[in-house]
């Protein structure tokens, strides 16, 4: 049965040396690519509303949390990076670990992931610009910021800004690439301004109580920061692009997740050591915190610096859910001419534009914190089987060559299946039944359509 086929490694090295994307990324675009999907919307963003509705000033116990889950991923990943060279990260890994069915359903899963997470993201971009203009005078309408079910139209900002991204995305991975590491280093010092100003400003009082929501907001908290750290996913998802993927590949993606851990516990204990949580509750709290301490010029200065960090996430996002399209396509699990290459800029231009599109239509019309819950889980789940597939592929081929071997395997995996799972049950449950409403309508488009033109069969 073809929902159970694998597709062997050695298929996997040659679809990766048959494809026609351009080899352009070493280690430092890759860190660079890591860091820049991480640290952009969460960091910005999500601090001070997930601090003022779940954890409080815990939220740094949150991000370290979620960020010490990311390094066992990591791990994980890295071992099927050196291993598996190609497009599709998990996706890819699961076809020759655990076969065809259950790799498009981590695959629809992480289409799911990258969308409503880029969707959230572009939210945050559309915050911080609303807040930039406003302080200069220029007002945008309420009704161009919020989405209908806000008592808005449309958050029109978010959309045009993920439509222009699409546009340097198809013009090449190198552009993309130094554009994004440029964005990187002005995300940086936006980082590092705030913390040298908010610390002196800190205050005992505000970290009295700690964690106002007990242990369980700490935990829905990491619950609801883990999209944060999804950024690193793009960097596997890039394999085909690397020119060293065996050994480019492990170093960028567990250095790039240690590097954001950091600075997020550092962001969030100064953020709420100075303004309070309750008054975090705003798309821009890192900027809103510094007018409320006076520094609005830096502000001003500091939300630029967020806003190309959010850029650089929303690059990372589109890249890797492109990737993922173009990997499932070229399978035959979805229509194959969706994932043609273009033929001057060798990007995968359609699927760029269909996922961008998508990616506009829900930042556009959905409110952010939908969108950050169902992320989540199908970020969570995909995790969850990447531990189990890479557990199954050191038993079923333990000959196969690996650069990089994941440290106590049966630990880690059984640590990070736990957590996962939980993390998965921490979310609501209006979550839930939209995920396996999601799963239900996977499993229907690959029996229906996948299963009969799948690339892998029809070589059985």
């Amino acid at each position: 049965m073809s929902f159970f086929h694998t597709k062997s490694v050695a298929q996997l090295h040659a679809d990766s040396e048959n494809s026609n994307l351009n080899k352009d990324l070493g280690v430092m675009d890759l860190t660079f690519l890591g860091v820049g999907g991480i640290i952009g919307a969460g960091i910005f963003v999500l601090t001070g509303i997930a601090a003022a509705k779940y954890a409080g000033p815990a939220i740094s116990i949150s991000f370290a949390l979620a960020g010490l889950l990311c390094i066992l991923v990591g791990l994980a990943y890295s071992e099927f990076a050196s291993m598996i060279p190609s497009s599709g990260s998990v996706y890819s890994y699961t076809f020759a670990s655990l076969g065809e069915g259950m790799a498009f359903l981590t695959g629809w899963s992480l289409l799911l992931g990258y969308t409503v997470t880029g969707s959230a993201v572009a939210v945050g971009f559309s915050g911080y610009l609303a807040g930039i203009l406003k302080s200069y005078g220029y007002i945008i309408p309420e009704v161009l910021l919020k989405t209908p079910a806000e008592g808005g139209i449309i958050n029109l900002p978010a959309v045009i800004i993920i439509l222009l991204l699409a546009l340097v995305l198809i013009r090449g991975t190198e552009q993309s690439a130094k554009l994004n590491t440029a964005l990187v280093f002005i995300t940086l010092a936006a980082i590092i301004s705030f913390i040298c100003i908010a610390t002196p400003h800190v205050e005992m009082a505000n970290f009295n109580p700690f964690a106002p929501f007990g242990v369980q907001g700490i935990l829905s908290g990491t619950a609801i920061v883990f999209f944060s750290y999804m950024g690193f996913d793009a960097v596997a998802t890039s394999a085909e692009e690397c020119k060293k993927p065996e050994r480019d590949l492990p170093i960028g993606i567990i250095l790039s997740v240690f590097i954001c851990m950091c600075l997020y516990v550092a962001m969030a204990l100064s953020l709420t050591g100075a303004i309070n949580y309750t008054d975090l509750n705003t798309p821009e709290p890192v900027a809103h915190a510094l007018r409320i301490l006076h520094w609005p010029g830096v502000a001003n200065l500091v939300a630029v610096g967020a806003i190309a960090g959010i850029i650089t996430t929303l690059i990372v996002y589109l890249f890797g859910q492109a990737r993922i399209f173009f990997a499932v396509s070229r399978d035959g699990l979805l229509p194959a001419s969706i994932g043609k290459i273009h033929p001057k800029y060798h990007t995968p231009y359609l699927v760029t534009i269909i996922g961008s599109v998508t990616i506009a239509i829900i930042a556009g019309f959905v409110p952010l914190m939908h969108i950050v819950e169902l992320s989540n889980t199908g970020v969570l789940a995909v995790f969850l089987l990447n531990f189990i597939s890479l557990w199954h592929m050191r038993r079923k081929h333990p000959e196969a060559p690996r650069k990089f071997h994941c440290p106590c395997l049966p630990v880690v995996a059984v640590v990070g299946v736990i957590v996962c799972g939980y993390l998965i049950y921490a979310l609501s449950t209006l979550t839930h039944l939209l995920f396996l409403g999601w799963m239900v309508l996977g499993l229907i488009i690959y029996f229906a359509y996948s299963s009969k033109h799948s690339m892998s069969s029809k070589e059985q």
